[in-house]
């Protein structure tokens, strides 16, 4: 609920360049937490944790890319 609040704070104010930073930021948390709990990977094996670590490597990857590309425009 706290992730919830702070993405609707994060909406409703102006924070200029940072808003998107701040609701990207926002979101990975939110999807950590869905994958840790929701999905039970804090009990799976190794192997599970090397693929979802690589999920998130390749999303951050995507990210920079994406926020570079936007940057530059």
């Amino acid at each position: 609920m706290a992730l919830l609040v702070a993405t609707v704070a994060a909406a409703s104010f102006d924070l200029g360049r940072a808003n998107t930073p701040i609701a990207l930021a926002i979101a990975v948390i939110k999807a950590l937490l869905v994958v840790l709990f929701f999905m039970n990977v804090r009990h799976s094996s190794r192997l599970t944790w090397v693929f979802v670590a690589a999920g998130f490597l390749w999303l951050s990857l995507l990210l920079c890319l994406t926020m570079t590309d936007y940057a530059t425009r």
